[in-house]
Order: C-alpha cells, then structure tokens, then sequence
C-alpha cells in the first residue's frame, strides 16, 4: 500500500485542523455564548464528515501518510492514517456531534461562559492528533494537549467532588506521562528514530531483544494507566462521575479508548519480538480487568459510578483481542471497540436524562420511570443490552467473535472470564433497570414533566447507530477484517510512512 498524493493526504489533517479552528473561533466569541454554540455544532459536523471521507479515502486507496513540512521520513514530523485509526476518527467525530447537542440543552450558563466549548474542541484535537501521529513522541504531545483539556473540563465549576476526582485523576496520568516520556527517551537512546515506522524496522534488527521487551514493559504501564486496565484504573471511577454529563459521556467513549489505541499501535508495530510474554502479560491484564471492573458495578447504586466501573471492564475486552495477537481476534476487537464506544456514551447520556426527570443519580432513589417516560426506557434498553451482549444487539456478535477466536487459539480461561463476565454485566444492567424503570417511584422523588428535545435527539441518534450496527453486522465485520488484517501485517504502514526511505 504506496503512499497517495498530497491532496487526498489532506484529510489527514483536518481531524486536527478543524477542532483547532472550532476552538479558536470560540475563542474568539468569548462574550457571544450564541456563537460559540452555533460555532461548536458546526465544528463537531465538519469533524465527523472529515473522520468519514479520511475512512473511505483509506478503505480504496490504502493506508495514507503525510510528512509535515516535506521532510522526508523519519525525520520530520509524520502523520498516517490506517482503518484503525481512521475508524477511531469517525467515532470521535460522531461523538463531538450527540455530546455537543446535548450539552447545548445540559450545560449551565457558567461552564459555558469560562470556556466549555473551546476546551472541548482542544480535547477532540488531541484525540484526533494522537489517533493520527506517526511518530512516538509526537503522540507523547497529543497525549499531553488531551490531558490538560480533560483536566480542565473534569473542574471546571469547582464543585468539591469534581476537583477530588481531578487530583486523583490527574495525579496518576502525570505519572503515566512520566514513564511515557522516559520510554520515548530510552527508544531513541537505542534505536536513533521516533518514527514509529522507522522505529519497527529498527527494533526488529536489535541485537539484545531483551532491552526491547523491557522498554515495552515502561509502555505498557504508561498506557496501561491511561486505558484505566488492572490494577492502574482506580482514578477513573473516582472521577468520571463527578462532571456534568455531557463530560461524562466524551471522556467514557474516547479518553480511556485513547489508551487503548496506543496499546494496540505499540504492539502490534514496536513490540512484536516477543509476543510469548508480552502479549501473555497482555491476555492475564485483560482477564483481571474484565472481572475486578464488573465486580466494582454490581456493588455500586450509584448510576454514573456503575456505569464507570463498566468502562474498566470492557477495556478488558478490547486486551483481551490484543493479547491473543491473531487477525481475528484483533477483528473482533476493532469491532467491540465501535460497540463499546457508542453503548457507554449511550447510557450516561441516559443517565442525564434520568437526573434530570428525578433529580439523583442514587438507584435506591429513583423509579417508576418506565411508566412515566417509556421512551426513555427503551433507549435505555438497547445499549443496555448491547453491553451485555444480547443478539440481535452488536454487542453480542463482538463477543461471540471473541470469544470464537480465543476458542480457536486454545485459550480457553480467558474465553471463560469473558462469558462470565458478560453475565454479571447483564445482572448489572438488569439491577439499573429494576431499580430506576421498573419498581414504583419512590414517594419522596421529584419528576420533572418532559424531557427537553435536545437531551433526547443525540441518544436516539447514537441508539439507531446501535440498531444498525446489530442488523447490519456484517459490512463493519468486514471494515473490522481490513483493519485487524493492516495491524498484523504492518508492512504495509511501513511501507506507506517510509515509501522508499
């Protein structure tokens, strides 16, 4: 796969370029809240039809790179463009676009006015910009553009909650940035590049592979905390639950699934000379992930804190497709990726609507709400039960497909842990159901009378993405087939960044 011309490359760009410019513009409308609105739901539009034609500009031409100042490779700064990437892409486009209507009916008056809008776009820029690097530290860069934005929108307000979840969360994420920093170091000390492609071609000539795969440890640690896997995720329950929703549902469906990216990038280009106990550290992290992250949400009654704990649970599924290292289990992964991306969004999207209507986010203090808002349950039901893998729902062909693959590759305790798992995160989302749908309303609960428009516009959007995802399974399955196919065999990212270098 040779690399394009420079005007089909451009899309790789403008997943950058245009959270850039939405934010300075918003910026630059500092006293017109109006503008700023208007400004970030064209913003969010562009990214996301930006994120589609760069996907299907990498589905018929191959995997795009482009070198910053036309400096050749591995020199100057490179960006590139796999199906993996590209896919991620669009989901963050997608994700700008529910999160920012929703915030134009959720977000108070306040947030908005210290900057709400700009911070988001700066976030989504550092998304798209670590999705689309292709140098190591440059992905350093990014990383620290989407740390700074996140911090920001985790305190803005001030509430007491927001700024204790913040230092934990912040805390243990300079800490990964640390130990990121210092990889980066010791890869350039040994290998003389930062081009991630460069670096793949040089790594694989070392001479003491055993440096390598210690330098992966640092990685994998580093990202590991970023990913929220066991036993590095503790600051993500304490966090996530405590901005506005809107917040909430951006940092479940891209932050953690950032570091996710970086694991499967590293270690499916750098650190593949010794998968036997890399990618096996890999599969045992997945498995304690998947339980220790579902057994935290069946204790919890709080919605928003269930629904964090969940994140840390499928992030072990998403490993587990890493760890097992075969094209269809990474198939299975990049599909359970889309699933998990829209079905966690989906439910704390949910969530705000549910406070809204009764004022708590407590199970014990909710109910009634399938008899008063009926519709609401329904949207409810369907990442539900996604989530918990229930056909027709995509959730359920991501796990059989995992579960297939590990099958097939003898693994047979981590096929186990991932069924298993599974059913307690039915139990959970049944207990949600039971406790804030189906049993009476409690007589001291509030209920507001309607829910506005724009609350429900982007749930009902991200639930028909769902519902078709699941109908028509088998067209993303085969986008999912390609990409786990260019993560294998990565000669042809090599290719595309380093053409004849």
């Amino acid at each position: 796969m040779m690399q394009v011309n420079t005007v089909m490359n451009i899309w790789i760009v403008l997943p950058i370029l245009i959270p850039l410019l939405t934010a300075v513009g918003a910026v630059l409308a500092w006293n017109w809240r109006r503008v700023q609105r208007v400004l970030s739901v064209i913003g969010s539009a562009a990214l996301l039809g930006a994120g589609l034609k760069l996907l299907l500009t990498v589905w018929t031409d191959g995997i795009l790179a482009l070198q910053i100042g036309s400096w050749p490779a591995p020199f100057g700064i490179t960006l590139a463009a796999d199906l993996f990437s590209a896919i991620m892409v669009v989901l963050a486009g997608l994700l700008a676009v529910t999160v920012t209507l929703y915030s134009l009916a959720s977000m108070d008056m306040e947030r908005e006015s210290f900057g709400y809008y700009p911070i988001l776009h700066i976030l989504l820029m550092g998304v798209c910009g670590a999705f689309l690097s292709g140098d190591i530290f440059n992905l350093y860069v990014w990383f620290e553009v989407l740390l700074i934005a996140s911090f920001v929108l985790l305190t803005l307000g001030g509430e007491r909650a927001q700024l204790e979840g913040a230092i934990k969360y912040v805390t243990l994420n300079l800490m990964a940035s640390a130990l990121f920093l210092a990889g980066v170091g010791v890869l350039y000390g040994i290998a003389g590049t930062l081009n991630m492609a460069d670096l793949a071609v040089q790594l694989a000539k070392m001479e003491h592979p055993e440096i390598v795969t210690a330098v992966s440890m640092l990685f994998l640690i580093a990202f590991g905390i970023k990913a929220a896997v066991f036993p590095l995720f503790f600051w993500l329950p304490a966090s996530y639950h405590t901005p506005p929703v809107a917040v909430s549902a951006i940092f479940s469906g891209l932050l953690t699934k950032v570091g996710v990216y970086a694991l499967f990038r590293v270690f499916t280009l750098l650190f593949v000379h010794n998968i036997r106990y890399t990618h096996t550290m890999i599969l045992i992290i997945a498995g304690f992930t998947m339980v220790t992250g579902v057994l935290g949400a069946v204790a919890q009654t709080e919605f928003r804190r269930l629904l964090s704990f969940h994140i840390v649970s499928q992030i072990g599924y998403l490993l587990m497709g890493l760890g097992l290292y075969h094209p269809a289990a990474m198939a299975a992964a990049v599909f359970f990726m889309v699933h998990v991306v829209l079905a966690k969004s989906t439910l704390f999207l949910v969530s705000g609507v549910v406070h809204w209507l009764q004022g708590t986010y407590d199970l014990k203090k909710l109910g009634g709400l399938y008899a008063s808002a009926p519709g609401l349950a329904l949207l409810f039901l369907i990442p539900a039960l996604s989530l918990a893998g229930i056909p027709p729902l995509p959730g359920f062909f991501a796990k059989l497909a995992l579960v297939g693959a590990g099958l097939q590759l003898g693994q047979y305790v981590i096929s186990a842990v991932a069924l298993a798992v599974s059913i307690l995160t039915l139990f959970s989302m049944i207990k949600i159901w039971n406790e804030a749908f189906w049993k009476p309303q409690p007589l001291a609960a509030t209920c507001a009378s309607a829910q506005p428009v724009l609350l429900i516009i982007p749930i009902v959007l991200l639930a028909l993405v769902i519902l078709g995802i699941g109908f028509f399974a088998g067209p993303l399955f085969t986008l999912a087939a390609r990409a786990a196919e260019q993560l294998s065999d990565p000669a042809g990212y090599i290719q595309a960044v380093l053409g004849g270098a």
